[in-house]
C-alpha cells in the first residue's frame, strides 16, 4: 500500500511538473533520489511512464522529460480513487468516534 502512496504521488508530480528533473522532483516529495530513481524505474517498467528527451539540445540531461503513458493515466486515476475511498472511511470512523464521546 505505501509503494502505492508513492507511485501516485510520483506521477502527480510528474504531471504537474513534466520537465522537473529528479533531483528537484525528489526534493518536492520529500524523497531520497535513491527512493525517486527507484519509483521511476518501477513506474517506467510497467508502462505507466516514459522519457522523453529532446536530442537537438546540446545539454541533453538538462532536457529529459517524463511522460505519463495512457496506461499510467489510468492507474493513477485508480490510484486516485483507492486513495479518495481511504479518506473517506478514515472520516467515517473519526466521526463515529467523535458521536461516541
Amino acid at each position: 500500500m505505501k509503494v502505492d502512496q508513492d507511485h501516485f504521488e510520483v506521477l502527480r508530480k510528474i504531471q504537474k511538473k513534466p520537465e522537473a528533473s529528479q533531483r528537484e522532483l525528489a526534493g518536492e516529495l520529500g524523497f531520497s533520489l535513491g527512493k525517486l530513481n527507484y519509483c521511476l524505474k518501477a513506474l517506467q517498467k510497467k508502462g505507466l511512464i516514459k522519457l522523453q528527451n529532446f536530442q537537438k539540445k546540446k545539454n541533453k540531461i538538462s532536457y529529459l522529460q517524463y511522460i505519463i503513458t495512457p496506461k499510467g493515466v489510468t492507474q493513477r486515476t485508480k490510484l486516485t480513487i483507492n486513495f479518495m475511498k481511504r479518506k473517506m472511511k478514515e472520516y467515517d470512523e473519526l466521526k463515529k468516534e467523535l458521536e461516541k464521546k
